[in-house]
């Protein structure tokens, strides 16, 4: 089913017409339904590598090119108008979300796993997927196609980019157990592996140097690989100085991310949540 409809996703992306008959609504409609239940995903991880599924992408860039733009309002004090293809996801006290009160809001299209705590206000966009037991603090964003695993916490004021287009790049990947400190970011498709810990303020993009002062290595996005944390590791907002030009001479530093230490049972201690939170 899932080939079928990939493939039909695919032959009405490549088309480009400018009407859309139900053929359009009811492949896009199905493939919605599928990214909810968390049956079809941006990315997928096989083996040690995570690969990009460019037609689900495809997919979702062909909602927003069919949608209709609607009055979502709801009355005249909230006044929303989004395309009618992407409301906001229907979620129910059997899903065994934690969703409190105060301005959130999560894009239909999307996976939201049990146990999920969602503090206000927060957002959801279109084919992230966040796994179970994972909290998303306040002002925290999950950006479109991110894949978020299990019990990650994203404090607050974070931004996880999503990256929707191109197709066919890799977007933001924070696997299981990963502590994203508050005000961090994390864009242009970066891996964070399992366990590592992001602190308060650490800006990962495809453009800045990790340096691992721990491994004497240092860690950068290619033409053929996104830039990734190692498991475990424990990241830190740093600089480094401008080694010649006029920066040397002016003394100026940039920032660069530093690997200082990897979890051990002291960094545990120290990042123990209050199970009662939860």
């Amino acid at each position: 089913m899932t080939m079928e409809l990939q493939q039909r996703i695919e032959r009405l992306f490549d088309a480009r017409s400018d009407e859309f008959g139900d053929e359009y609504f009811d492949a896009f409609n199905e493939l919605k339904e599928k990214l909810n239940r968390g049956e079809v995903r941006a990315a997928v991880k096989r083996g040690d590598t995570w690969v990009v599924n460019s037609w689900v992408k495809k997919g979702i860039l062909l909602g927003f090119r069919i949608g209709a733009l609607r009055n979502m309002s709801i009355n005249e004090h909230f006044v929303f108008y989004d395309k009618h293809t992407y409301p906001l996801k229907r979620i129910g006290i059997d899903d065994g979300i934690r969703l409190v009160p105060g301005g959130s809001a999560i894009r239909d299209g999307c996976y939201v796993g049990r146990g999920v705590v969602c503090m206000p206000p927060m957002y959801i966009n279109v084919g992230a997927y966040v796994d179970d037991e994972t909290m998303i603090d306040s002002h925290a964003l999950v950006g479109s196609c991110a894949q978020i695993g299990k019990r990650v916490h994203i404090s607050a004021g974070a931004q996880i980019g999503g990256v929707l287009e191109p197709v066919g790049s890799m977007p933001v990947i924070i696997e299981d157990d990963v502590l994203i400190g508050g005000n961090c970011g994390v864009y242009e498709g970066a891996i964070v592996r399992r366990g590592a810990i992001l602190a308060a303020g650490t800006i990962l993009t495809g453009s800045t140097p990790v340096y691992d002062l721990v491994k004497d290595t240092v860690y950068r996005k290619t033409e053929d690989a996104p830039l990734e944390i190692p498991e475990n590791a424990v990241v830190v907002p740093g600089c480094r100085a401008i080694s010649r030009g006029r920066g040397r001479e002016l003394g100026l530093s940039v920032y660069t991310p530093i690997i200082v230490k990897y979890r051990d049972a002291k960094t545990e201690r120290a990042i123990q949540l209050e199970d009662i939170l939860r």
